[in-house]
């Protein structure tokens, strides 16, 4: 065989993971011409096998030299005009049966090393079948499609890490239009902090914060307690001894427990909590503590301060100021004397911070898509939570754009947790439905994953949430996709579950250091051309594709709103000065809306 145009040279130094390989002195040409097809010999990242029979081993070329490395041998070192390969093992294929990844029976020395040809990458790759996806081609090779496997891509998770400008918005649509344009069932949901992918998804359902036709609710009661607690008043769990976080926790399950005739069905009392994510009214809670803290009594002793002893003032027509909570108008009281006669003082003062930090979060019109949230607002409102389900991942458009653009960055990881923990527990709960759960799957990507998966924030619900579905989502048919462009700030909770790793050029050592200890395959050469990758080409490491590989991704059109701007058209032209232009800029700025 090694007069076969195909042959690179031979196997002189064998270990675990690798094998040094000397090329042949001769070689006729260090670029030989193959069926029509020009082969560049000792290309980095390019492949080669080892026939032993039957079996054929592959490998990875992870170096090239002009002398061979750990070895001890000095005559070896001297050799003056030969060429070495390091060679990382990555496969093997035994007679026809297909590629597997992992090595059974390892070459030995002097065993012939040939270089990998066309042919034999649709060996490697093989055809597309029921349970895969295009998710582009070959770098070595534009007629070779690289596919993965769609189960282990979505349900095992996957990342898509690359610099700006690498490209990752193209891969990301790329591989969302594979999924939904082959499979009539998938569901998908994008989380779009900067809302730049609607352009490129024209058929999908867009659900924007603060949009007239198809706004974007996520109700404030679907929290549970803990982080209502927290969200409300800042109040946290070690908290629970304080007689005001105890009263918060009474009048919220009260509220819940009054309201369980529901529009998705009516709900046991005596199963609802806290934690029950039922509709209330949270103004009508404000109310009450401060009630409770304004109020006057007839009687000093605490007991007996109760609502029939309470002093409420009468207006100018004798009618008694209750006032409304839906306004945020609070209860007038008679004043209390300073000399200790009636009406007295009410003993409540206890709920002062908690009345005075809710008061100001239901002014806040920067949570008004939480607590104003249209059809969802209360146990009254037209719509309950199979409507908002129904919206997110149940309608006709397989795809939901969740666009998050006009929430605060403050507000931006409360929102995506309660969106991610409402579609998880939908998916445990409903685990065993034909039209959910286990029996249909879901993928939820989030765009911008480092900027609130951050491994530093540890008071992330979003962080917290994100990580259960990675640890746990598997088994109730939910896959996340994490898209970013700083891996080496993301939770490495997150990071260590990744199945799959598609990444594009990055250029930070941190970020590269993080996907080489996080890629699922040993294969540190095809990380290390992370740097020098071109736009729109990646490496594709992990369970779903057979061998980790270099791919390029086809350029879409319509594309995601995430180009750069044409800086030279843009500043080669004169702009009108005036100082009326920034009065909207500074209106959007005060009001944080587009």
């Amino acid at each position: 065989m090694d007069t076969e145009i195909t042959y690179l040279g031979k196997v002189i130094r064998v270990d675990s993971s690798t094998v040094e390989v000397e090329v042949s002195d001769d070689i006729p040409s260090a670029a030989p011409i193959i069926n029509g097809r020009l082969y560049k010999i000792g290309q980095i990242g390019t492949f080669v096998k080892m026939p032993m029979g039957n079996i054929t081993t592959y490998g990875i070329v992870s170096s090239v030299s002009n002398t061979p490395g750990k070895t001890d041998d000095t005559k070896l070192s001297q050799i003056v005009g030969s060429r070495f390969l390091s060679v990382q093992l990555v496969g093997e294929k035994i007679g026809d049966d297909d590629f597997e990844k992992g090595i059974g029976t390892y070459p030995t020395i002097n065993d012939e090393v040939h270089l990998v040809i066309e042919k034999d990458l649709f060996d490697i790759y093989g055809e597309k079948d029921a349970g895969s996806i295009e998710i582009g081609k070959h770098s070595s090779s534009d007629n070779l499609s690289v596919y993965v496997d769609i189960h282990k891509l979505i349900l095992r998770h996957c990342a898509i890490l690359g610099s700006t400008g690498s490209g990752k918005s193209n891969t990301t649509v790329s591989i969302l239009k594979a999924i939904l344009n082959d499979y009539d069932g998938s569901r998908v949901i994008l989380v779009d902090p900067h809302g730049e992918y609607a352009s490129a998804f024209p058929d999908a359902k867009v659900l924007k914060i603060n949009d007239t036709s198809d706004p974007l609710y996520i109700p404030f009661w679907l929290m549970n307690f803990d982080e209502l607690a927290f969200f409300l008043v800042g109040a946290k769990p070690t908290d629970d001894q304080k007689p005001e976080h105890r009263f918060l926790r009474e009048l919220i399950t009260n509220y819940k427990k009054e309201n369980f005739q529901l529009k998705s069905g009516d709900v046991n009392p005596v199963y609802i909590t806290a934690d029950s994510p039922i509709p209330f009214n949270v103004r009508k809670l404000w109310y009450e503590m401060n009630w409770w803290l304004n109020a006057t009594f007839s009687d000093s002793t605490k007991d007996k301060q109760t609502k029939d002893t309470a002093k409420i003032l009468n207006d100018d027509n004798g009618d008694p100021q209750i006032g409304n909570y839906d306004e945020l108008k609070p209860a007038v009281f008679e004043p209390y004397p300073m000399n200790n006669t009636a009406p007295f003082k009410s003993k409540h003062i206890e709920f002062y911070s908690y009345e005075k930090k809710l008061l100001s979060r239901l002014k806040d019109s920067r949570f008004d898509f939480m607590f104003n949230p249209g059809d969802y607002k209360d146990e009254s409102s037209l719509k309950d939570l199979h409507n908002l389900l129904n919206d997110w991942i149940g309608s006709e458009s397989k795809l939901a754009i969740l666009d998050l653009s006009g929430v605060p960055f403050e507000v931006l990881d409360i929102a995506i947790g309660l969106i991610t923990r409402f579609v998880y527990d939908s998916m445990f709960w409903g685990r065993n439905e034909s039209y959910t759960g286990k029996n249909r799957p879901i993928l939820l990507a989030y765009e911008e994953a480092h900027s609130y998966l951050n491994k530093n924030d540890n008071n992330s619900y979003s962080k917290s949430a994100v990580e259960r579905i990675f640890k746990e989502g598997r088994k109730f048919g939910v896959g996340a996709l994490v898209i970013s462009q700083r891996p080496s700030e993301i939770s490495e909770t997150i990071l260590a579950q990744i199945g799959t790793l598609i990444a594009l050029r990055l250029t930070n050592s941190g970020d590269q250091s993080i996907v080489k200890s996080s890629s699922p395959d040993n294969l540190n050469s095809l990380i290390d051309l992370l740097p020098s990758l071109r736009i729109g080409e990646a490496v594709i490491v992990g369970e779903s594709i057979k061998i980790p590989s270099r791919i390029r991704v086809k350029l879409n059109n319509p594309r995601p709103n995430s180009e750069d701007p044409d800086l030279v058209e843009c500043w080669s032209k004169a702009h009108e000065v005036s100082e009326e232009n920034y009065k909207p800029v500074v209106t959007k700025i005060r009001e944080q809306k587009l």
